[in-house]
């Protein structure tokens, strides 16, 4: 069993709001504004809100689930709001939600829910234990236990994938329904 920290914070104490407004520079070859653009957005408010959390400095380790919901017009408000949804001994896993408003007609849409899973870092790049979290209500343990099927799911997935004893044979049967050739 985890030892328990005895260090915690509430997850509003970490929340945090950031609202940009968006200009032609951001935009894609079909006027829409840059996805990488968006992505850009969010890594900063992830680390500002692990950090925050945490109190070090922390870094990226990965990005789960990026769907670009509806795409963001220039001349819109886009809002990110992060929260804390899930601490390990040295990670975070900070929920983030993207919107944008159309500031003449007050329509906002849900651009995106994304996932960072940030790690603490001391001054040596070594890993740092970071405070729990006291969770308050159930929209923040449904994040929470979400946060741990997702991390359930990939060790599940990397077991399954990256081993060395992976039979490609054993998975033919499954990719008959897809748009694939096995040429083996």
């Amino acid at each position: 069993m985890r030892k328990k920290n005895n260090n915690f914070k509430n997850v509003e104490e970490t929340r945090i709001s950031i609202s940009e407004l968006m200009l032609p520079s951001h935009t894609n070859f079909s006027g829409k504004i840059h996805g990488g653009y968006i992505l850009n957005l969010m890594d900063q408010i992830a680390f500002a809100c692990a950090s925050k959390h945490s109190g070090t400095y922390c870094v990226t380790a990965s990005v789960d689930t990026v769907d670009f919901l509806n795409p963001i017009e220039v001349g819109e408000l886009v809002t990110m709001k992060a929260s804390i949804n899930y601490v390990g001994k040295t990670s975070m896993v900070v929920g983030i939600r993207v919107e944008s408003e159309n500031i003449q007609t007050k329509k906002v849409n849900h651009c995106n829910s994304s996932y960072f899973t940030m790690v603490s870092k001391n001054e040596d790049g070594q890993g740092v234990s970071v405070p729990g979290i006291i969770i308050n209500d159930d929209i923040e343990m449904r994040r929470f236990l979400k946060a741990i099927k997702r991390i359930e799911m990939k060790k599940k997935r990397q077991e399954e994938f990256d081993s060395d004893h992976f039979a490609p044979n054993d998975y033919i049967k499954d990719l008959e329904a897809y748009n694939v050739k096995i040429d083996l």
